[in-house]
This record gives C-alpha cells, structure tokens and sequence, in this order.
C-alpha cells in the first residue's frame, strides 16, 4: 500500500527553525507558493530549508490566475466603484490586477468575483486604460487575492516569476514542481519541457478548463491537485464533492495519484480543535482514494500548524487501521 501523503504549505507560521524541525517528523512535502513569495523571498526560504537538512520541497507556481495587486484591506459596499486595469496606467479608485492580460474577451455586464469574502460586481464601462465595475454584492477588497471574470481570459500557464523561480529551484536541487491552474495538456508539456526528466510534476485541477481536460492533464502528470477553493468558483460548491470523486475515479483508472487541497482543517486557523464535518471530509476523501492530504492557510498562516498536521496524523493512523476498529468495535475507545 503506497504511503498517504502529508503535504503543508509553508509561511510565517511555520518558517521557524522549532517549528521545522518538529514538522519534518510527519510532512511527506514542504510546499513554496509562489502567489505569496517573491525571488528573493525564495531564495531565503531555501537557503533556510535546506539548513534545515529539508529536501522534499515542491515548488507551486502562479500560473495562469489573475490576483489583486492592493495594499490595505477595503470595504467595498454594494452600488459602490472600482476601476481595474492591468497596465501601467494611474488613476484615482484604481484597483491593479497581475499579471497584464488582455480586456478584449471581456464585455459590459461580465462578471467579478475578487478573493473569498463576497466581492462581487460586474463590468459597466469599458475603455483600453481600465474596467470600471459596480459592486453588486459588497466584501473585502484585500492584497493579493484571486480574481475570477466569468468569461474566458487568455493568460499564459507561466507567469515570468514562475519562470525564475523555477530557474532557482534547480540550483537547489529541488525535484517537485505543482502546475497551478493547469487548463490544458499544453500547460502541462509547457512545464515538463523545461524540468529535468525525472523531476515529479503535480497538475492542479482548479478551473472549468482543468476539470474539461482533466483525463489528459493527468496522463501527463505523476499526481493531480484538486483545490476545491478556486475550483468552486467554476463549479458550485454543491457539486464539489461529485467533481472531485470524478476526477479521483479518472485518475485511478491510469494509476496516478490524487492529492485533495483546501478547508481539510478551515477552522483550525484559528481554533485548537477541528469540527466533526472536517473531521469525516478527510475520513471520506481517504476513503475514496485520494493519495495526499494539503494543508495551506492551515500551516502558512495558522495559529496551530502543528496540532493541524497532528491531527491529520491520527486520520491517518485510524483509517489505515479501520479493519481491526471494525472487527473489534467494542474496543474502538
């Protein structure tokens, strides 16, 4: 039986030599999110890791997302303005998105959607310098967060960070590389063409495009992603548990593994205890096959990023012994 997975996203809650030192007892991969992280900021963290003797380091790219570029959380209210732009262009209630992509797909009344805590507002004028968009459902306006239009945005797979990033992994020896917002088996060759032969791509399924694609992706993956969080901006979150059982049941059927990403323990952020609902997602998700088990916020900016992996150690532990409670459930306790 192949090993499930650990998988934590690193950052200020757990770049600290105690706290490193104790993870690398339970974490399978230590994960560098290049949303959050510049060059330089990179290239610290793995001269930090790797004193640390840390090897099984993957290096998550950027891909093909758009995200704010912002830098104080703002309220914005319902029937209120915003104008966008992705170039260069100033001026006064202009919110700046990354990277620079084309308005040309994007017409009056499409649809916003900016980060996880509501912003919502459609487009209603439109010029070469910038969108200007009107609220219809209010929320945080907050620094580097997701934007999703819902219409098609031609966004290249590789961001120029991802490129130079991936230019240091190498020098660092790092073999495991996540292709962010993978929508097409072109991404995914684009990737493998400038890897070394052996080193270990994981495709991360998180858009419409992805979830469409998605038995080619995985062939030419060694492991697939699913993060439910972007991908529910595609898919309701109704059916996110039917998209990923779909996804896990094509993969299986050519042997690769599947790694299950966002809200495995939400609440532990900011609690010491998880709730029961977390506690059955990461029992059913294991039960149905998924290979790995993500922890993000939970671990890069989490009040209790050990006690989040100690407790997915005991999942693991109980369902890798589910047999014996079974046949023996008077001792359960």
């Amino acid at each position: 039986m192949n090993k499930i997975k650990i998988i934590a996203t690193l950052g200020p809650s757990t770049f600290k030599k105690k706290i490193l030192n104790e993870l690398k007892k339970n974490i399978d991969i230590f994960r560098l999110n290049m949303s959050h992280l510049t060059i330089k900021q990179l290239n610290q963290k793995l001269i930090l890791l790797k004193k640390n003797n840390i090897n099984n380091i993957c290096i998550d790219t950027e891909g093909a997302q758009i995200r704010t570029i912002f830098k104080k959380k703002k309220l914005y209210k319902k029937n209120t303005f915003f104008k966008i732009t992705s170039n260069k262009f100033k001026g006064k209630n202009l919110i700046q998105f990354y990277p620079t992509f084309s308005f040309s797909n994007i017409k009056i009344n499409t649809k916003v959607s900016i980060g996880f805590s509501g912003l919502k507002a459609i487009v209603i004028k439109k010029n070469k310098n910038y969108l200007l968009c009107k609220v219809v459902s209010e929320g945080y306006l907050e620094p580097n967060k997701g934007v999703h239009f819902d219409t098609n945005i031609d966004l290249k797979p590789l961001t120029d960070k991802d490129y130079a990033a991936i230019k240091l992994a190498k020098k660092f020896k790092i073999k495991i590389f996540a292709l962010s917002f993978a929508n097409s088996s072109k991404d995914v060759k684009l990737l493998r063409s400038i890897l070394h032969k052996n080193d270990t791509l994981i495709s991360k399924i998180e858009t419409r495009k992805g979830f469409e694609n998605r038995k080619k992706i995985t062939k030419l993956s060694n492991a697939i992603l699913i993060d439910r969080g972007d991908l529910s901006r595609f898919i309701t979150i109704s059916k996110i548990p039917l998209a990923q059982r779909i996804i896990m049941n094509d993969a299986k059927k050519i042997n690769k593994k599947v790694y299950i990403a966002t809200n495995l323990l939400e609440t532990m952020i900011h609690s010491n205890e998880p709730t029961r609902a977390e506690s059955n997602d990461i029992f059913s998700s294991l039960e149905s096959g998924c290979k790995g088990l993500v922890l993000a916020a939970e671990t890069a900016i989490g009040q209790n990023p050990l006690k989040c992996v100690e407790f997915l150690k005991e999942c693991l532990q109980i369902f890798n012994n589910k047999r014996k409670y079974l046949l023996n459930n008077n001792k359960f306790f």
